[in-house]
């Protein structure tokens, strides 16, 4: 279709959740109140280093299992919410159909919630979590970094795109079990410009934590590059 038909139809059909499709009523934006209903935020009991929730609410937030038995290089990580029901099917629209209009949203979600769990004033940089080139190709566009802009944006702290890189293509996480794919990510990501790191607070942001084999690799970079402090922030913790 004709992009101008294609901006035609879009304009004069009622719009629709980007998550579920039914059609949106005036005034409701992207996300339809039933998909929103069912989203399931983390809250505390949670794991005080990776964010992991924990079953019982009967807890306090200690460090879990895997945090004290496994070294993290980054300081503390935090997640909107968990990775299922209608915020896992948005994500799997923004991040392998294109649904880039997800991003805003993502973004304004996150940007509401970052001050619960750091100062702003204290964050020096955001940096997205980087795809491979290979990758970048296939879907055309780095969602993490949509998602950083908007996360700027709304919160005055600056951002850098091209610190971070992936040198070597790996394998979809989903597919990795936890060992595997702490082996499968070691060694692929490297720094560029690393004077821009040197004494800073980074914020590292990917759309969702699994096990945080991807996340801790490249903290342990981005620290080894000269940054004083990495923490994590994403949309979701499976």
């Amino acid at each position: 279709m004709h992009p101008f038909l294609e901006r035609l139809f879009q304009f004069l059909l009622p719009s629709q959740c980007l998550c579920c499709e039914s059609y949106l009523e005036e005034g409701q934006e992207k996300i339809c109140p039933d998909c929103l209903s069912k989203i399931r935020w983390i809250a505390p009991p949670f794991c005080a280093i990776c964010g992991a929730p924990f079953v019982s609410t009967e807890v306090d937030c200690h460090p879990c299992g895997a945090c004290v038995t496994k070294k993290k290089y980054f300081t503390m990580a935090r997640a909107l919410g968990h990775y299922e029901g209608p915020l896992q099917e948005a994500i799997h629209r923004w991040k392998y159909k294109g649904k880039v209009g997800l991003s805003p949203v993502f973004g304004e979600w996150m940007a509401e919630r970052l001050p619960h769990y750091w100062d702003p004033k204290c964050v020096d940089l955001i940096l997205p979590v980087p795809l491979h080139q290979q990758r970048l190709r296939q879907r055309g566009f780095n969602q993490t970094l949509l998602l950083v802009r908007e996360v700027s944006r709304r919160t005055g702290i600056p951002y850098r795109m091209n610190v971070l890189q992936k040198k070597r293509p790996t394998l979809p996480q989903v597919q990795l079990s936890g060992a595997e794919r702490e082996k499968g990510v070691r060694k692929s990501f490297h720094v560029l410009k690393g004077e821009e790191l040197e004494g800073k607070t980074i914020l590292l942001v990917d759309d969702v934590y699994t096990t945080g084999a991807t996340v801790n690799e490249c903290s342990k970079v981005l620290l080894a590059a000269g940054a004083a402090r990495i923490d994590v922030f994403t949309l979701t913790h499976a």
